[in-house]
């Protein structure tokens, strides 16, 4: 007779081990079940599925590929990462920016609602506690630099690059979590003043907001938003508005009614001052301060923030005493110190995501092409972003990676994949020599625990 002996598991090395981890839990979670079932692009299957070809775009983009060309020598070419994300095989390059390319805009739709299922299901956002805090959406619009033959490539504002041709990216940031809630994609020349209350509703559906709890979310804009239509269009929806003045002429205008400027600490250049004039153009009651700047040439820059916020709200905001309410200084200082927070959330956000995910660098020249890939951009961010949520209990070290060093450092640590027959992984080997996999092993492990993957450290 015979003897019977248990096949040796195939053993296989990336540059990606950790990043396999990741791939484990999604694959528990089935967290792309919605993509799978409710986006049809119209196209046939041959040998993959369009889901399969957008699936492997995704994990391309996790993996630290800033142009689908690098498909080939990056997914294509690591069968280990594609075992961990539960594919046996990747799909060439050029047949997934062919997917791309046969999306329409009822694809788009669907791929948004299906985005939308995931985001309810799995963000933090979602499952705020209104009752205990404010939620703070950020809005703004980003420059996405393309080719001049590109649907929807126009002139507009690109970093102050005037020559240059373009996309705009429409964000809603939930910046208490880091999460992207919205991301659309707009021609090079439209402006957020036009476009603001298409992506608040858009917010307002993902995060199925009722009126209690618009009251308790603010809405942070910078001056591209705050027109005084658009102010008034989230103030009658019951929104919470923080932002800058629309109109540099009425915002001079409205500076010289300060009475008296207090001087920023923190930015002595900065003087602040409450605006007098009564805010008779609102539906609502705000409250106005004036912000100048010394500029190059010695004379004033001056911009004028609007807020439907308490002083108290404003304070508990920026971690400050309530007491403070009773110092005018202190109160206005905390007052813009809310509006500069911006620069933390949404600013950092788009920054992050253009140099760990090269958003800007994965451009499609039909439109609903593109913005399949703003859709694919948006859910890398958050699967980032929820990974490291996951793995923060167990190692604290990860809270401060923002989205390109999660990319390339935490998910970037070589390693071994184990397979068994059947394909499941049976035991993933994170490089020991590499201070994050010590410092993130028991997270790593906590992560892929019920799946019964062994994941240890060794050398590779």
């Amino acid at each position: 007779m015979a003897e019977f002996t248990t096949p040796e598991p195939a053993r296989r090395g990336t540059g990606h081990a950790s990043l396999a981890a990741l791939g484990v839990k999604l694959g528990e979670l089935d967290l792309l079940a919605p993509i799978r079932s409710g986006v049809q692009i119209p196209q046939k299957a041959v040998k993959y599925t369009p889901f399969d070809k957008l699936y492997d775009a995704l994990i391309s983009i996790l993996a630290g590929a800033h142009a689908l060309v690098e498909v080939n020598e990056g997914l294509r070419a690591d069968p280990a990462l594609q075992r961990a994300f539960g594919r046996t095989a990747c799909a060439e390059q050029s047949v997934i920016q062919e997917t791309l390319s046969a999306a329409t805009e009822a694809t788009v739709e669907q791929m948004e609602t299906a985005l939308d299922q995931i985001f309810r299901t799995h963000s933090r956002a979602a499952h705020h506690d209104y009752a205990h805090s404010f939620q703070v959406l950020d809005i703004d619009f980003s420059g996405l630099h393309c080719g001049k033959k590109a649907a929807g490539a126009t002139k507009g504002f690109f970093d102050g690059h005037k020559s240059r041709r373009g996309r705009q990216l429409g964000r809603v940031l939930a910046s208490r979590y880091d999460e992207i809630v919205v991301d659309r994609l707009y021609r090079g020349n439209c402006q957020l003043v036009s476009e603001l209350p298409q992506l608040v509703k858009a917010a307002e559906e993902t995060l199925s907001l009722t009126a209690e709890q618009r009251a308790r979310t603010i809405l942070r804009v910078d001056a591209g938003g705050g027109s005084v239509a658009d102010i008034n269009a989230a103030l009658e929806r019951g929104y919470q508005y923080h932002g800058k003045d629309f109109c540099g002429k009425r915002a001079q205008k409205l500076a010289k009614s300060v009475t008296t400027w207090y001087a920023d600490p923190t930015r002595p250049e900065r003087q602040v001052g409450w605006v007098e004039v009564e805010a008779s153009e609102y539906v609502r009651a705000v409250r106005r301060f004036a912000v100048r700047c010394r500029k190059p040439n010695n004379q004033w820059a001056v911009g004028v923030v609007i807020s439907t916020l308490s002083a108290q709200t404003v304070l508990a905001e920026t971690g400050q005493p309530p007491e403070l309410a009773s110092d005018p200084a202190a109160e206005l200082f905390a007052y813009a110190n809310f509006y500069d927070d911006r620069g933390g959330g949404i600013e950092t956000s788009v920054k992050g995501d253009k140099q760990g995910l090269g958003i800007t660098k994965r451009n499609k020249k039909r439109f609903a092409a593109q913005q399949m890939v703003v859709q694919l951009n948006a859910l890398a961010h958050n699967l980032l972003v929820w990974a490291r949520g996951w793995l923060e209990p167990a190692a604290p070290v990860v809270k401060r990676l923002g989205i390109k060093r999660l990319v390339r450092d935490l998910f970037g640590i070589r390693g071994t994949v184990e397979t068994e027959e059947t394909g499941r992984v049976s035991r993933i080997l994170l490089n020991e020599a590499s201070p994050l996999a010590r410092r993130c092993l028991a997270a790593f492990q906590l992560l892929v625990s019920t799946q019964h993957v062994v994941l240890i450290l060794g050398q590779t």
